[in-house]
């Protein structure tokens, strides 16, 4: 088995891009509404919200899934297939896991699609971070 070696640039850029996928993906100007409605989260509950703590965990999460994207794609992987790797990753295990998730938690469907579509995206975007820069 070869030893893994990580472009740190490269997996510091996709856990950033990761994380502004998703302020920009929970904002007003896309699904902020329909994704609070869906959770069942108050104007409330939000602003009580520890959103430094919150953001600093969730760009630590994101750091560790660039890295273990990273490990999985590999340094010697084409563009083409580290784009594929990272809509698979996102779609067929962390959106369907999700799913499973919220099918015994009856969740509705449109917030798995929210969710679900959110993580498809900034997977495949770290994809093509991980494979573009080498």
């Amino acid at each position: 088995m070869e030893p893994i070696s990580f472009h740190y640039p490269a997996v510091i850029a996709a856990a950033v891009v990761h994380f502004a996928i998703g302020g920009l993906w929970y904002s007003p100007l896309m699904f902020a509404r329909a994704w609070q409605r869906e959770a069942g989260l108050s104007d409330e509950q939000l602003r009580q919200a520890p959103m430094g703590r919150i953001f600093a965990l969730a760009l630590l999460a994101a750091l560790v899934m660039a890295f273990n994207l990273a490990a999985f794609i590999g340094a010697k992987a084409s563009f083409g297939f580290a784009v594929f790797a990272g809509l698979a990753a996102g779609l067929g295990w962390v959106a369907m896991s999700v799913g499973v998730l919220y099918l015994f938690e009856r969740r509705s469907f449109r917030l798995w699609l929210i969710n679900g579509g959110y993580l498809v995206v900034a997977y495949t975007a770290m994809g093509a971070i991980l494979g573009a820069w080498r």
